[in-house]
């Protein structure tokens, strides 16, 4: 400050000088002074006079301040502060007591027009770019601070020249990754400066890592818990991620969904949230809503959808929607994120049908949601938040509307009354004193109804007992009662949309509409009636309905056919006037309102009058129904012959879908079968590629070994050319040779054999004729018998031994064939030395090897005449060994039957001599004399020896 002081004067001096000629004299000293040390305390004074005197140093010194950025950038400190007086003139955060001295408009056009001067020379921006790299603490947070100021006051000049210059984006990201907080935070606040309304910053932002360098940061902080860092980098999120389909794409398959679940975990006890934690779920809500808005390309909210029920993030969400102590904000914005999660994905609504509140009896989500809703006493924008999650529910969800009509008809309601179900909500909200009440149980009913035309002929059997001793009324008879009676506005409303929506595309709801000869009157009076601008709503409504009781018309009643409710139309009301009271509904500023997006969003509870979908009917009905009022009755009919063509041209083309579809699944089957035989094609090809360039080497291989042994087999060339010529090569003779030697032994052994066979067969025939007795002549011959089985053995024998003994010949052929290919290739070297010698032993052996496989040959013919000579003998030797077998039988069975006729005798004896004892014992009791078997048998032995003494001596 003593420089301060120098240049404003001393003590001494005169008048004090004014702030303008003191930053003259600053200035001054800038552009001229030729010290560094003179131009930094003159800077230094510029700053702090920059907050006092914004205008005077703006104008005054800002060329020279960029001056200094240009050529004092060796010095770190004159540089900060050079960025920081730049700031101050630039930024329109002023202190308080400056702000009541300055009005905020004057201001905000100071900051913009010191901006434009700054940025009109584009390398100005590039310059501050290139500070932003420095990772001195002095120059970069001023030049984080100067860039962001820059970018509130012109951000899309300064956005565009920060995309063209080089790297300008990925020199900002690094400050994401700098280790001193104040830079990273302030960073955070530049990058949500530069990513507003700028879809290519925001893609190139998300492409260099930005998704995972925030998350980290929140998680680093304690996600919901943290401080206002975490709200920074929630805006900054949503900045890159709303209306950004790229980056939302790229944010859902970095699996970045499921590092957002963490954020929404909180503990049982909720009370005592601080305003930063608030604010910071609030944010965090919004971000999912972000990735499944409705506004989203539908493929995109789908995938989004299912990824957060995969990841247990929807039943997350579900907690805190059934949790005690929620605030009632929290809790408001919870309930839209959940809506938007489910809406048109049946798989999250089937969860959020299946979810149940921690009570005592468990009541279903829906249910104690739609109690919140039908109660007065809850804030309004709690019971717009649960209308639009049961409207999301519904979306596209014909098994969820099929289970809401359910608990209205008769055979499912709950007798007892011990559980609340949805059915009975809506109805208690529908016919309830509170307008709000009737208007959102009348869209929710609506929303049951919508594009589900079975729902809506079974609604029809509902009944309701309004009384006690009336009878029951149905609950299409009830809305027309209330209508009738001249309830509020908004109640009317809503029952009037109900009514429009159930009758819709509905002929049996209009027969039925129409058999209540009340409601045509009260329509047409309604409409006829010149009232004020809040009933010319109901108007509208009303000549809708009549219209949809027109056009849906079966002409099943004849008082009601389409022509006569034309003619009472045109009797009552005018068909102009009945065209004009329609349109009062799509010119209405709440229609307008309403039909710009799904979610109802009103300021005020006498706002809500139409609902989202109610306004797509309205659009599609309007003109349809202008039509079918001018038509005439042969256009009705020629109208009704059409709808009939077009009914069985639809069935025609379901028809033909169906067959599409199976069609494109039995494609579908068919291409996986030819990817999967292309890949089969691709792999055998591949393979048959590798053999063929495998055979190409073994083929390149043989050639070169051809040509090799081509040079070595010229000397002997002639000679294996003749052998050649006769058909025969010199191998075949050596193997002719070892096969005659072969036979020859062959046929000596054999020969050897057959003789001791004949010896041995001569001799059975001799010993067989010379024996005479039975029991001898058997005994031979099987021992005949047993010498043959032995000769088979030895046969046998012999010719294992033969077969082994040829396996052996071939070993030692192979042995020879190895041994001769050797003793060529060693007399190759030797033949090259005396051909001509060679080459006249080689016609000698040639006439001798002629003439020796003539006599081998001839040899080898004889052999084998002989061989089958031997093997005739052979076969005439086995046909006598069977002979004699036979024999064999022949007298064993003769003995037996010599045996077996000596026991017959045997028997035939003992009965002889037991007859004889007892005739003897009788003679001796008789008393006639009787000779003892001892006397005969001596007597018997007596003629026995004289016998044989006779035939001794003949």
């Amino acid at each position: 400050m003593n420089f301060l002081r120098g240049v404003m004067g001393g003590p001494s001096a005169g008048a004090q000088p004014s702030g303008a000629e003191t930053i003259q004299k600053l200035c001054d000293r800038v552009a001229s002074s030729t010290l560094l040390d003179d131009r930094r305390d003159a800077v230094r004074a510029l700053k702090s006079l920059s907050k006092k005197y914004r205008l005077e140093v703006g104008f005054q010194a800002m060329e020279h301040l960029i001056n200094v950025l240009q050529t004092d950038r060796s010095d770190s400190e004159i540089i900060g502060y050079a960025l920081d007086t730049l700031f101050n003139i630039v930024s329109n955060d002023l202190e308080e007591e400056e702000q009541e001295e300055n009005s905020q408009k004057q201001v905000d056009d100071l900051g913009r027009q010191f901006t434009e001067i700054f940025i009109k020379q584009q390398e100005n921006v590039t310059l501050l770019l290139t500070f932003l790299e420095e990772f001195d603490f002095q120059v970069r947070w001023p030049g984080v601070k100067l860039l962001t100021s820059l970018l509130k006051q012109q951000g899309p000049q300064v956005q565009q020249i920060i995309l063209v210059s080089p790297m300008g984006v990925s020199r900002l990201m690094d400050l994401l990754a700098d280790s001193r907080e104040v830079i990273r935070n302030d960073g955070v606040l530049l990058l949500q400066q530069l990513t507003k309304s700028n879809a290519a910053i925001q893609k190139i932002v998300a492409f260099e890592n930005a998704f995972e360098r925030l998350l980290d940061i929140v998680t680093d902080e304690g996600n919901s818990d943290g401080g206002i860092v975490v709200e920074d980098c929630l805006l900054l999120l949503q900045n890159l991620l709303k209306n950004n389909n790229s980056n939302q794409n790229f944010f859902k398959e970095g699996s970045y969904i499921q590092r957002m679940k963490p954020w929404f975990e909180v503990g049982d006890d909720n009370s005592g949230w601080s305003a930063q934690k608030v604010t910071n779920l609030h944010l965090m809500l919004q971000l999912v809503r972000v990735l499944v808005s409705p506004t989203n390309p539908p493929g995109a909210t789908s995938s989004c959808q299912k990824t957060m029920f995969h990841c247990g993030l929807l039943q997350q969400l579900c907690t805190i929607l059934m949790a005690t102590g929620v605030p009632a904000d929290i809790l408001t914005e919870t309930i839209n994120t959940v809506s938007e999660v489910i809406r048109g994905c049946q798989m999250n609504q089937d969860y959020f049908a299946s979810v149940n509140a921690p009570s005592n009896p468990p009541r279903s989500a829906i249910v104690v949601l739609l109690m919140s809703m039908v109660n007065e006493r809850q804030p309004f924008v709690l019971r717009c938040a649960v209308l639009y999650c049961f409207q999301c529910f519904l979306y596209k969800n014909q098994k969820g509307q099929g289970e809401i009509v359910s608990t209205l008809l008769p055979s499912t309601i709950d007798a007892t009354g011990n559980s609340v179900s949805a059915g009975q909500l809506l109805c208690g909200g529908l016919f309830s004193t509170d307008s709000l009440s009737n208007w959102c149980a009348a869209v929710a009913l609506a929303h049951a109804l919508q594009d589900n035309a079975t729902l809506k002929e079974q609604l029809l059997r509902v009944q309701l007992a309004t009384s006690i001793g009336n009878p029951p009324v149905s609950l299409l008879q009830q809305c027309t009662n209330i209508l009738s009676q001249g309830s509020k506005v908004q109640t009317r409303v809503g029952l009037l949309m109900l009514l429009c929506t159930w009758l819709s595309d509905c002929p049996i709801a209009v027969t039925h509409f129409l058999h209540n000869s009340a409601n045509i009157p009260f329509l047409t009076g309604q409409i006829a009636e010149n009232l004020g601008e809040e009933e010319q709503l109901v108007q509208g409504l009303c000549a809708l309905l009549l219209g949809i009781c027109i056009y849906y018309n079966d002409n099943s009643l004849e008082n009601c056919r389409k022509e006569k409710l034309k003619q009472l139309i045109e009797k009552r009301i005018g068909k102009e006037n009945f065209i004009e009271k329609l349109g009062f509904i799509s010119k209405h500023e709440l229609y307008s309102r309403a039909a710009q997006k799904p979610q109802p969003s009103f300021s005020s509870p006498d706002h809500m009058m139409f609902d989202h979908e109610f306004t797509k009917l309205v659009k599609e009905l309007e003109g349809i129904i202008t039509k079918a009022i001018y038509k005439s009755s042969e256009e009705d009919k020629q109208e009704e012959e059409v709808k009939k063509t077009l009914e069985q041209h639809d069935n025609i083309v379901t028809h033909y879908k169906k067959v599409i579809r199976e069609q494109d699944q039995q494609l579908e089957e068919l291409k996986q079968k030819v990817n999967t035989l292309k890949s089969q094609n691709e792999q055998l090809q591949t393979a048959v590629t590798q053999q063929m360039s495998q055979i190409q080497q073994h083929k390149d291989q043989y050639n070169l070994l051809k040509v090799q042994l081509g040079k070595d087999n010229q000397h002997h060339s002639s000679h294996s050319d003749m052998l050649q010529m006769n058909g025969i090569q010199p191998e075949e003779i050596s193997k002719l040779r070892q096969e005659i030697e072969e036979l020859k032994n062959k046929h000596e052994v054999l020969q050897g054999q057959l003789r001791e066979k004949d010896s041995v067969i001569e001799n059975m025939v001799k010993s067989l004729q010379s024996e005479t007795g039975t029991t001898e002549q058997s005994s031979q011959i099987t021992a005949g018998l047993e010498h043959g089985n032995e000769l088979h053995r030895e046969l046998e024998a012999l010719r294992i031994q033969i077969q082994s003994q040829s396996s052996d010949i071939s070993k030692l052929q192979s042995e020879k064939q190895e041994l001769l290919q050797q003793m060529n290739r060693a007399s190759v070297p030797a033949l090259g030395d005396s051909g001509a010698v060679i080459a006249a032993k080689n016609s000698e052996l040639e006439g001798r090897l002629l003439q020796e496989i003539k006599e081998l040959k001839n040899e080898a013919k004889a052999l084998s005449e002989e061989k089958a000579l031997l093997k005739q003998h052979l076969d005439s030797v086995n046909s006598t060994v069977a002979v004699l077998q036979n024999e064999k039988s022949q007298l064993q069975q003769e003995v037996a039957e010599s045996k077996k006729e000596q026991d017959d005798l045997l028997v035939l004896l003992a009965d002889q001599d037991q007859k004889i004892l007892a005739l003897k014992n009788k003679l001796k009791e008789l008393g006639e004399p009787v000779e003892d078997e001892d006397d005969i048998e001596s007597g018997d032995q007596g003629d026995e020896d004289e016998e044989e003494d006779g035939e001794e001596e003949d």
